[in-house]
């Protein structure tokens, strides 16, 4: 059985083909793109971990249908055992990324596909892999819809006739089913031409925006342009043109404070200081509704490597296209020590809007947090 939602992409991140898996391994991009196969729960959990594959909602898809690669090979096996066995994989891979609340949303909703097969005497095992396809095409068009709210919701607060928007790391087609999230948004702006230009952080130190960004703007010919972490500040001060931030999300807290790649927090900041938009872009599967504040999210912490040297491919393998070739290079000195978190929170108080494929939300007047659990129940 062939599971593809449709989209207007040109990228396809996640190829499902029952019982077949294989993802775009992000690790070899812009240069190289290549697929791997994941042939079951351990090549998922490793393919996250070394971030293979990344972004929140692609992370939650990918570790389904590892599963369900798994599932789908096996011998048949009565429900009881088969529902024990889905189980137990799902819980290891909840331990393959801790921030990212998609990832749990998925594992509950699985478990819960799992628990009424069993107890309507349905085969578990065929309903186990069902939930993880319809997972897969669900995403796709609450990504498209994403888009379009977000789209609408900047056109309708921009008095330009054309759009300039900045983003940070990688929230598009390489991160989710397809189309994106606040990448999804700009794609959106684009298709409608409302869009001037978007300029994009290169996202240190994994540099997601400069490998990933870069593949996915120059592949769909977005018109657009690279800057440094810290040069945003700079770029808002000296082009007004620019009016919103638009960013992801690997957590939204019920009052709205939002968990995201890591220097998210100062760009909402200087957004605030600028007068600018700063809007993150979310499926609902990304709001812990449980969550009351950001403060209690669990930040992942990831190797002093990644800072104190700089990995990529060497210049002239690339430019002979031959074989490519890695190269790791110190810049801090040997035994420097270096503070690493994935992800930093944003208070909710510097955030405008949070884009869902339900909706935009606001805050109320006057206060300084959103009420989200509210909203949810009203929308």
């Amino acid at each position: 059985m062939m599971c593809a939602a449709a989209t207007n992409s040109k990228l396809q991140a996640i190829r499902w083909d029952r019982p077949r898996l294989s993802i775009l391994n992000q690790l070899l991009l812009p240069h190289t793109s290549e697929y791997v196969e994941i042939k079951n729960s351990a090549d998922g959990h490793h393919a996250i971990v070394t971030m293979q594959t990344r972004g929140a909602p692609a992370i939650a898809i990918v570790a389904a249908l590892s599963l369900a690669a798994e599932v789908s090979a096996m011998s048949n096996s009565d429900n009881e055992s088969m529902a024990g066995f889905i189980n137990s994989k799902l819980d290891y891979l909840g331990t393959s990324r801790p921030t990212a609340v998609n990832l749990f949303d998925a594992i509950r909703k699985l478990k819960q596909a799992v628990s009424q097969a069993a107890c309507q005497g349905k085969c578990v095992a065929e309903a186990y892999v069902a939930a993880s396809e319809a997972m897969l095409s669900s995403d796709v068009s609450d990504n498209q819809r994403i888009g379009a709210n977000g789209a609408q919701y900047i056109q309708e607060q921009s008095k330009a006739r054309t759009i300039k928007v900045l983003t940070h790391c990688n929230t598009g087609a390489l991160a989710t089913a397809g189309h994106g999230t606040a990448l999804g948004i700009i794609r959106s702006l684009h298709q409608e031409k409302q869009l001037d230009r978007v300029y994009y952080t290169e996202t240190r130190p994994y540099n997601q925006g400069a490998r990933l960004t870069s593949y996915e703007l120059l592949t769909e010919d977005i018109p657009a342009t690279l800057v440094c972490d810290s040069a945003v500040s700079a770029l808002l001060s000296s082009d007004p043109y620019i009016v919103a931030i638009v960013v992801g999300a690997d957590r939204v807290a019920a009052n709205g404070d939002t968990a995201n790649k890591i220097g998210t927090y100062q760009l909402a900041i200087t957004a605030q200081y600028h007068g600018r938009l700063f809007i993150v872009a979310a499926p609902t599967t990304s709001i812990d509704l449980d969550l009351p504040k950001g403060n209690e999210i669990v930040i992942e912490e990831r190797s002093e490597n990644e800072i104190t040297t700089a990995t990529g491919f060497t210049k002239s393998s690339i430019e002979q296209r031959a074989e490519l070739e890695k190269e790791t290079i110190q810049v801090a000195p040997m035994g420097a020590q270096a503070w690493n978190p994935s992800f930093d929170v944003t208070p909710a108080n510097l955030i405008s809007a949070i884009v869902t494929e339900n909706g935009v939300f606001t805050k109320s007047d006057g206060a300084s947090e959103y009420d989200l659990k509210n909203a949810f129940s009203l929308n």
